[in-house]
């Protein structure tokens, strides 16, 4: 196998990994890791615009994330309002109880980055974020990753 290859296999399946965890430790809270990714970013930036919540997802490509948002409003989540000026625009925010599910969800990923920050010991992290920058900065998802880092 050469190692572009091994390399692609290895991110899936670390990819996969980390995604199973993450739906094993959400499970509990009733929401999928694309709901808590909803949650968190409302949490860490208050309201949003829902195109402006579409630029920051890395876990749906394209700008509208209008199913997502439905999902976790009909759940209590998210608030969802109309824009006074332009009716076109809806604002998204946090409820009570999506604030909850928010906290909870940080406590969850603070526990996968631990054992994450464990794996990486030793290694080169740096070069292994400039390898995998070189290859998705000009794609849909490597986009709404660097918005999220200039807000940071």
């Amino acid at each position: 196998m050469r190692k572009a290859e091994h390399l692609r296999f290895a991110i899936l399946a670390a990819q996969r990994e980390g995604n199973r965890l993450l739906i094993q430790a959400l499970k509990p809270l009733g929401i999928t890791p694309s709901q808590a990714e909803v949650l968190r970013l409302l949490q860490q930036h208050g309201t949003l615009s829902l195109n402006g919540l579409g630029q920051l997802l890395v876990c749906e490509s394209g700008t509208n994330p209008s199913r997502l948002v439905e999902r976790v409003v009909a759940a209590g989540l998210v608030e969802r309002r109309t824009d006074a000026e332009d009716r076109r625009y809806l604002h998204l925010s946090l409820t009570p109880e999506g604030e909850r599910l928010a906290t909870a969800v940080t406590e969850i990923e603070e526990s996968l980055y631990t054992s994450m920050d464990t794996a990486c010991e030793g290694l080169e992290v740096d070069a292994m974020l400039a390898f995998l920058h070189n290859f998705i900065d000009t794609l849909p998802s490597g986009k709404a990753l660097n918005k999220r880092l200039d807000l940071d």
